[in-house]
């Protein structure tokens, strides 16, 4: 049985397709965005409690690097193979060295439809990925100069909407616990797989406007969509189970390293490097790679995680 969640994505690319005149309206969506931000961080924040934070620190600093180098590797690709100008080349690298929320709630639901169970700390892992992609995009299309707005490039990065809701999420789950998120819980986790529902067709209509630039822009980015995140895939998979991750947990560092940003890349993209071609990142990562491991990547890198541990068992 295919998962619901999964049904109104579809609905919403079909419906997008066909330009039929669906559409959440703006206020809701944005609505749905921070509800799902903040139950992100909110489950995360209570279970960090539980943890030592030294113990932590090898798997946040694992993570970073990660980050930094699947930005440093998609970067010479789009360059030199795709023939993309350096600008646009490292804007798509740094969406793709990034992360979405988006993809990380989807697998989080999967999980949970599978029974599987995973550490719990990785809301403060995705918070951690948002960050190098950005800063290694930027330095790769400017290099380092006075003309460099580091202080609007921080401002972006450190307190966009994003990153402070999963941040702040994690802090109100740290602070208050189980016990104090109680009265909040039918919003934040009874009703999450909805809200996700909602925020999934929203996903779908726009992933269909993207298609147009998809077809302009030829084959190159749409095989660079959909092989990169394999291959970073493969990365996480390796560095989670390197890490002594749980299945689970192997399964979402990989999802996480296969996807790419939509939401803080972008916004950092447009204030850092305005030449580059927003379009082009957009429709790579949504038009392309959100759909696919929406549909197929997921149940992949869960079924990779099984095999990396089954066969480190021998």
């Amino acid at each position: 049985m295919i998962d619901p969640i999964i049904l109104f994505f579809l609905l919403g690319a079909v419906a997008g397709l066909l330009r039929s005149e669906l559409r959440l309206p703006a206020a809701i969506y944005e609505f749905v965005s921070i509800v799902l931000l903040l139950a992100i961080g909110l489950k995360g924040g209570v279970e960090l409690a539980k943890q030592p934070f030294a113990s932590l620190l090898p798997q946040m600093l694992a993570v970073v690097a990660m980050g930094f180098g699947l930005t440093l590797v998609a970067f010479p690709v789009l360059r030199y193979l795709g023939r993309f100008k350096r600008a646009d080349a490292a804007s798509i690298a740094a969406h793709y060295g990034s992360v979405s929320v988006g993809t990380y709630a989807v697998a989080v639901a999967y999980l949970g439809s599978q029974q599987v169970s995973f550490e719990e700390h990785m809301p403060l892992l995705l918070v951690l990925l948002e960050v190098p992609a950005i800063l290694v995009g930027i330095v790769l299309a400017r290099g380092i100069s006075r003309e460099t707005r580091w202080k609007s490039i921080a401002h972006e990065v450190f307190l966009g909407k994003g990153i402070v809701l999963l941040l702040g999420g994690l802090l109100i789950g740290w602070v208050a616990g189980p016990d104090g998120l109680s009265s909040i819980q039918p919003l934040f986790v009874d009703l999450f797989k909805g809200i996700l529902a909602l925020f999934l067709l929203e996903m779908g209509l726009i992933m269909a406007t993207q298609m147009g630039s998809l077809r302009r822009h030829g084959p190159f980015l749409v095989v660079f969509a959909i092989a990169m995140p394999l291959f970073s895939a493969l990365v996480g998979t390796w560095l989670g189970w390197s890490l002594g991750l749980s299945i689970g947990g192997t399964t979402i560092l990989a999802t996480l390293a296969a996807s790419a940003s939509y939401i803080a890349v972008p916004a950092a993209m447009r204030i850092s490097v305005p030449e580059a071609n927003p379009t082009l990142s957009l429709a790579g990562a949504l038009g392309i790679t959100f759909p696919f491991n929406v549909l197929i990547g997921i149940p992949l890198y869960h079924a990779l995680a099984v095999w990396a541990h089954t066969f480190a068992k021998g």
